[in-house]
């Protein structure tokens, strides 16, 4: 902790954009697996689409576009779309976009949400309430060797040394086939760290719910990571322990590019 205040007083850490969770996926209930959402963010911008069934029982087409308000849900129009069979050459004229209700995605946490859409019109008149995951698709890998940077607080009241920090650093992942993941971070002024435990994943996220925290000040503590994602550039993620010394809680947030 003190080399990382020794940092923050030689670094100037500009005020950046606050993390925000992309909740692009697959959603879906995992009791009533055959239905579902798919979630596409464009910054404060959801575009969805609903492959659910109709009071006959076969596929029903309803999108809804939804925009995040101060509460950080997501609100919007329902839309029913008719146009040209798939089977035949596009006839633009055919196209149809009619309003039919509202719908709303309220986050409940990185992975979990409450969807609500109520049909005003159409030949199921119905509001429609369910609580809503990221679907897991295939196992995502996130091991490998990362450059890049990490910003964090300390801070909780009595915290002896609470301030902001930026650190940058080479990253190793070790990612087991058991679920089992190492994150070993070397800062460049000469801090090591590493977070093991347990990968729990959610759709295109990652978590670890109970890591283990250690660095080479001979700190060892518990941290939660959350929203751990890789993608073909690199791997980004949140890290919190409750309990760093001092009295002080640690809370970060890193990304790396793939070396």
């Amino acid at each position: 902790m003190l080399k990382r205040l020794f940092l923050a007083i030689l670094l100037f850490v500009a005020a950046g954009r606050a993390a925000a969770v992309d909740y692009t996926d697959i959603w879906f209930l995992l009791a009533e697996s055959g239905w579902g959402v798919n979630v596409v963010q464009s910054d404060s911008f959801l575009f969805v689409t609903f492959f659910i069934y109709g009071a006959d029982g076969k596929p029903t087409w309803y999108t809804a576009q939804l925009t995040q308000d101060s509460s950080g849900n997501f609100n919007g129009q329902l839309f029913a779309t008719t146009g040209t069979s798939f089977a035949l050459p596009w006839v633009p004229a055919q196209l149809g976009v009619t309003p039919v209700g509202t719908a709303s995605f309220q986050p409940t946490g990185p992975s979990t949400a409450k969807l609500i859409y109520t049909l005003t019109s159409g030949p199921i008149l119905a509001t429609v309430t369910k609580s809503i995951q990221r679907q897991t698709l295939t196992a995502i890998t996130v091991g490998g060797v990362y450059s890049g940077a990490q910003t964090g607080t300390y801070s909780g009241a009595g915290c002896a040394d609470a301030f902001s920090y930026r650190d940058f650093y080479d990253l190793q992942v070790t990612q087991g086939t058991d679920g089992s993941v190492s994150f070993a971070f070397s800062y460049n002024q000469g801090l090591s760290c590493t977070f093991s435990g347990t990968l729990v994943q959610q759709g295109q996220l990652y978590s670890v719910s109970n890591a283990t925290y250690q660095c080479s000040t001979g700190l060892k503590t518990s941290a939660s990571m959350t929203e751990i994602k890789a993608t073909a550039q690199g791997v980004e993620g949140l890290f919190s322990a409750l309990s760093v010394g001092g009295n002080c809680r640690e809370d970060a947030q890193f990304s790396g590019v793939l070396n």
